[in-house]
């Protein structure tokens, strides 16, 4: 059950009808995978640790470089030249000591990508190449566990949700198929640090909405955003039955 010091830290968020009691006691239950601790994966994993997300499994293989700074609000000047992961840890445990932290320092190959999925409720895809997110696609259709994907570069963004769970949701392959190899990275072509905050925090609200079962989550829909004008768009996705990757899945 919940402590009255967690009753009085998450009081804000259950005092919510479609949160309440209930919604915060499936949060301390859940456990959530972030891939990437960058300027995506900073306002996810600071905002699913305030909010009382009771265990996090936090897996980057980089460390923490000057230049991240500019974005990832996760990190800070002292951890420079440290592991992402380690940094993390230090800032999520003194922001809340009542959850509990899972460090994956390494690459994820195939094998252990399977396994960090298949042992978690939720995945937060926060990466920034299409190898990785094809990758935790893969390894989230296979177990039939819910993705929430997001990406910025440049002036723009996007978010989406993907729940092979339900018959309708596409994945991510039916959406942008093989991807491309020669895709641009932010230190090849900028983006600006407000932007990755606002599809972070857009990653951080879909995830609570799955893990506390309220309001519609993106399945089958595509946000896109331009930081430049300050426009959000939708669109509709939807399942490729001849997807290589979903295609043939149980339903």
């Amino acid at each position: 059950m919940l402590s009255d010091e967690e009753l009085l830290r998450y009081s804000r968020q259950v005092l919510l009808a479609q949160i309440d009691i209930a919604g915060q006691l499936a949060l301390k239950r859940s456990r959530v995978l972030i891939v990437g601790l960058g300027g995506l994966g900073s306002p996810v994993a600071l905002y699913l640790a305030a909010a009382g997300v009771g265990h996090l499994h936090l897996a980057d293989f980089d460390t923490v470089d000057l230049t991240n700074l500019q974005r990832q609000v996760l990190h800070d000047s002292d951890s420079v030249g440290n592991s992402k992961v380690d940094s993390a840890l230090r800032r999520l445990a003194a922001l809340n000591p009542q959850i509990e932290l899972h460090a994956h320092r390494c690459a994820l190959d195939a094998d252990s990508m399977a396994a960090a999925v298949a042992a978690v409720d939720l995945v937060l895809d926060c990466s920034d190449n299409f190898a990785t997110r094809h990758a935790v696609n893969a390894a989230c259709v296979a177990a039939h566990t819910p993705l929430v994907s997001g990406a910025a570069i440049r002036l723009e963004g996007q978010l989406s949700v993907f729940d092979t769970r339900q018959a309708h949701s596409p994945c991510y392959h039916c959406l942008y198929g093989a991807g491309s190899e020669d895709q641009l990275t932010c230190s090849e072509a900028g983006v600006v640090g407000p932007l990755v905050g606002l599809i972070g925090s857009l990653q951080a609200l879909e995830a609570l909405k799955l893990l506390a079962g309220f309001g519609e989550p993106m399945i089958g829909r595509l946000l896109l955003v331009d930081a430049l004008t300050t426009r959000f768009r939708e669109l509709r996705v939807k399942r490729d039955p001849a997807c290589a990757v979903c295609g043939r899945r149980d339903v």
